[in-house]
């Protein structure tokens, strides 16, 4: 183990391991078979990625992702791992020389995709290399019970059948116990070694919004982040449209990325987020597995996602680098009847999808800690009281007062006619509408007739779908579905019971919301008073990310810079000590970085100019 710490300093520029990537490099040195569970940000890629450089032998990485494939060969070229991909965007030739180069021993990773990999030429090609292990990521999409199936993955059963003496490490950020079941069966793993790390990500603050004006809601959060990175996902296709062209004409730089777009529009859109010339993506669920940005720093979903599992490694895109980010959801009681539409429409819904969108649903009207609920799912217990991450622990949503009368006088209304009308019409009946409709069923003369008229119609629509989420209140089926009161309702009408009703009291602030999120951060990555020479290595990252070909994030994450801001070092040894800096890029970066830092002491501008000759980084290279 002391070698894959020295390899780890060397290579990346970190001084110690994450929880778990520990246990996980060992099971792959004890050529053990594995199941690694840990959270997007949790540092899956090195689990593998590290032993695979310290034994200088071949490790094949199966990946469904052609762009991450490249992002990831890109990143370990530019820190001085040999490796490369086999996939479709290679031109024959290309092909050849990456299959030339593995029969030769040149790589210590390979990465593959599924259905390349089972095929025959590949197969053998792998055997008279030589494989030091396999390594499944994205594992989930093997089982039926996850949240991406893919049936391509189903086919991997021939690496243990073709490779018999040789582990197989499956990792993936967002598995049940039963999704981890089914994996270790798939794969036909023995007696695999389950690492299963903390779900919870600290530095993230969740909030959740019921969506009332979604354009304004967005940008609201959008102008707390002004100038950062972010990605935000709708369900349909038109609303992506319509959202980027809203926020291009407020001056936003935003860009749409949906299936219905063509795939050089898809490729453009996704370029310019990772290489920084856009700052906004809107899309749909079809963006984000393959994009490995760490300076995330808000995830939105303008919609309710369909299942807590989508949402776990949707809104883990915000903060992969550990600085503190927020994660808003925003939805309406539509969304769960758009979904289950959706999911109909689509055929016989995968098992456990309608389950899993109530649960999604339960989430949103939840009045209990954010991250307490996420760690809970996911089956693992939260030991603190209170987060100091989400918006019910910082009590910008409150329970109403007298919420148990509010419940029973909606429950009641529901009951006094006959469980026969739907939400829209039990809220006018309830603030007293004088409509026609109303006078003609004679509902004015009920009891609970005008009981709300107090309340605006929005505030008792959003109490109406809060006691749906919560299961007081069920809707029928049909065009017009109606409200009927559960067996749980009926507990709160007898006084049995008690609903908490939500109500929102506090505006998120710009500032880094809250002190739990600020101590998730590792020592020395949190904000810097600096800003003028952060922006300045940012643009310097820039410069250098386009002469090489790469995103910027692969020359210097947002923390290395922040930490170079703080720390400014002005020579080779102190610039070791930054984290993320290995040798090879104190190599090939250092000096301009050094010289940037250096010069913004002196009070002058930083070398953001194109070197005249640097050979870019390739996956071709001998």
């Amino acid at each position: 183990m002391e070698n894959i710490r020295q390899t780890v300093k060397r290579v990346w520029g970190y001084d110690a391991l994450l929880p778990l990537q520990e246990e996980a490099i060992g099971a792959v040195l004890a050529r053990r078979d594995s199941i690694v569970i840990l959270p997007t940000g949790g540092g899956k890629s090195l689990c593998y990625q590290a032993p695979a450089a310290a034994m200088g032998k071949l490790a094949v990485v199966v990946s469904p992702l052609i762009a991450l494939m490249k992002d990831q060969v890109d990143g370990l070229t530019t820190a001085g791992v040999p490796a490369a991909f086999l996939n479709s965007s290679l031109t024959t030739d290309e092909r050849r020389l990456v299959e030339a180069n593995v029969a030769r021993g040149r790589y210590h990773l390979l990465y593959v995709a599924p259905e390349r990999l089972v095929l025959p030429p590949c197969l053998r090609l792998l055997k008279q290399a030589g494989v030091a292990f396999f390594a499944i990521d994205e594992a989930h999409c093997i089982s039926q019970w996850g949240h991406d199936f893919r049936p391509e993955y189903r086919q991997l059963k021939v690496v243990r059948e073709d490779f018999p003496d040789v582990a197989i490490h499956a990792f993936t950020a967002t598995a049940t116990p039963r999704v981890r079941a089914d994996i270790a069966t798939e794969l036909a793993l023995r007696e695999p070694e389950i690492l299963v790390g903390s779900f919870d990500r600290p530095n993230l603050v969740y909030r959740v919004r019921r969506r009332t004006d979604r354009l304004q809601q967005v940008t609201e959060a959008l102008e707390r982040h002004r100038g950062t990175a972010g990605i935000i996902y709708c369900i349909r296709r038109a609303e992506v449209d319509q959202l980027t062209d809203a926020l291009r004409r407020r001056g936003y730089r935003a860009v749409a990325y949906h299936a219905g777009l063509a795939d050089a529009e898809r490729r453009r859109a996704q370029d310019d987020f990772i290489a920084e010339r856009a700052d906004v993506v809107v899309a749909t669920v079809a963006f984000g597995m393959g994009i490995d940005r760490s300076d995330v720093r808000y995830v939105i979903h303008a919609g309710m996602p369909k299942s807590i599992e989508h949402y776990q490694q949707e809104a883990g895109r915000a903060g992969r680098d550990g600085l503190p980010s927020e994660c808003l959801l925003l939805y309406s009681g539509g969304d769960f009847g758009l979904w289950r539409s959706i999911l109909m429409a689509e055929g016989l819904p995968a098992p456990g999808a309608l389950p899993k969108l109530s649960e999604m649903y339960n989430y949103c009207q939840g009045a209990a800690c954010r991250h307490r609920f996420l760690v809970n799912y996911f089956g693992q217990a939260y030991r603190t009281d209170t987060c100091g991450a989400c918006d019910i622990c910082l009590g910008e949503v409150a329970v109403e007062d007298g919420s148990a009368t509010l419940a029973r006088q909606i429950l009641a209304c529901v009951t006094e006619m006959g469980e026969r009308f739907g939400a829209d019409y039990v809220t006018d009946v309830l603030r007293g509408a004088e409509t026609a409709r109303i006078a003609r069923m004679r509902h004015s003369r009920l009891d609970t007739y005008g009981v709300l008229r107090q309340y605006p119609k929005a505030t008792v629509r959003n109490w109406i779908e809060q006691l749906e989420g919560q299961e007081y209140l069920a809707r029928g089926e049909g065009e017009y579905p109606t409200l009927d009161v559960t067996a749980q309702g009926h507990r709160i009408l007898r006084g049995e019971d008690a609903a908490p009703l939500l109500r929102t009291v506090g505006r998120p602030s710009r500032e880094a919301p809250s002190r739990l999120a600020r101590q998730a951060v590792s020592p020395g990555l949190g904000r810097t008073n600096d800003e003028d020479l952060f922006e300045t290595l940012r643009v310097l990252r820039r410069t250098m990310a386009q002469e090489r070909g790469i995103p910027p994030y692969l020359i210097f994450s947002d923390a290395s810079l922040r930490e170079m801001a703080r720390e400014r070092p002005t020579t080779e040894d102190a610039f070791l000590q930054i984290r993320g800096v290995g040798q090879r890029k104190l190599q090939d970066l250092g000096q301009r970085f050094l010289a940037c830092i250096r010069k913004h002491g002196d009070g002058s501008a930083g070398d953001t100019s194109p070197a005249p000759s640097i050979a870019r980084s390739s996956t071709k290279r001998d």
